[in-house]
């Protein structure tokens, strides 16, 4: 079955919406890659620098493959499952200061809402869609 008329297109603008708001997230990694480095050291990952550019690399192309409709499933399972670790790792509100709660609270509940998103994708990745490459592995 094809995702196809207004289906079709309110589903290419969640895709770019969705998909560009991953794929600006990953640009920032190149743009803020010092800061971010800084953060993931102070959450102890290892090789922070590379773990930084690597997820920026990893969330540009999961973006643009929901935008673009190339192995759509593939690269929204990607995104969710970083979203989950990263939200578990970097947004870990139950064990920050009373202070930062609040705000880590939010971006982890961001993260999850997020991956929630991806995997809806993920679900409908296998039909086809109007507007897309319809580049898949299924």
């Amino acid at each position: 079955m094809a995702i196809t008329g207004a289906e079709g297109v309110a589903l290419l603008v969640g895709r770019v919406l969705f998909g560009g708001v991953i794929a600006f997230t990953g640009l920032n990694h190149f743009m803020q890659t010092e800061e971010m480095t800084g953060y993931a050291e102070f959450k102890g990952l290892p090789a922070p620098k590379f773990g930084v550019l690597a997820s920026g690399v990893l969330l540009v192309l999961g973006g643009v493959s929901i935008i673009a409709g190339v192995l759509p499933v593939v690269g929204a399972v990607v995104i969710a499952g970083f979203l989950v670790v990263s939200g578990v790792v970097f947004h870990d509100f139950w064990a920050v200061p009373a202070e930062d709660q609040q705000t880590e609270m939010t971006q982890f509940l961001k993260n999850v809402s997020l991956a929630g998103g991806a995997l809806v994708i993920a679900a409908i990745g296998p039909q086809a869609w109007d507007y897309s490459l319809g580049i898949s592995l299924f």
